[in-house]
């Protein structure tokens, strides 16, 4: 039920202090729960306040900056409040990858749809989450403090282009490697319809 009153996104944007608008150290932050706002993160990545689409980017990526999950729940946390949102799937998008080169192999670089840009490996997992009503795959990749991105439909079959068989605790998994970690995608003699 959202909480009405003082916990708006007026509110919300005048307790940021200015210096920390680039990169707030939202983990430090613990302010008192100032219940839901009327914001939601629908699963293709559009921002809604009031039901409206939020269209200021630059609104959306300082938004984007005070997200924190905790459990299941999201919140949008500044040094004097936080407050409650609703994220249909993933709180953010990845919308383009680039394939580039590093010390440990191929290593794939994603930008999300509010400004991160995110390097596979092992600080930034890939993973798989089969569809229970096609049996398909969908991707997300770890973006910071437990917040992952989707990522597009295009990037999973530039993925899938991108991938190779290897042998996983002795059952040969279909995946993407990037930055010498292997990210297995489903078993190899299963891989029809995983797209």
């Amino acid at each position: 039920m959202a909480k009405e009153g003082h916990s708006s996104l007026k509110a919300l944007m005048g307790a940021i202090p200015a210096a920390a608008k680039n990169q707030p150290p939202v983990d430090s932050w613990d302010p008192p729960y100032c219940g839901d706002i009327d914001m939601r993160i629908a699963a293709d990545g559009t921002w809604y306040y009031q039901k409206s689409p939020i269209r200021r980017p630059a609104l959306v990526k300082l938004f984007a900056s005070l997200l924190k999950r905790e459990g299941d729940r999201y919140f949008l946390v500044t040094p004097a409040e936080k407050c409650g949102i609703i994220v249909d799937d993933a709180p953010f998008l990845a919308v383009d990858m680039r394939v580039e080169d590093s010390d440990h192999g191929k290593a794939l670089r994603f930008f999300t749809n509010v400004g991160d840009e995110v390097l596979g490996g092992p600080d930034h997992a890939l993973r798989f989450e089969r569809q229970a009503d096609t049996g398909g795959l969908v991707p997300y990749l770890h973006v910071r403090r437990g917040l992952w991105a989707k990522l597009t439909r295009a990037l999973f079959y530039d993925l899938v282009d991108l991938g190779e068989e290897r042998v996983v605790d002795g059952v040969r998994m279909f995946g993407v490697a990037s930055r010498g970690v292997f990210f297995p995608m489903a078993p190899a003699d299963r891989l029809e319809g995983i797209a």
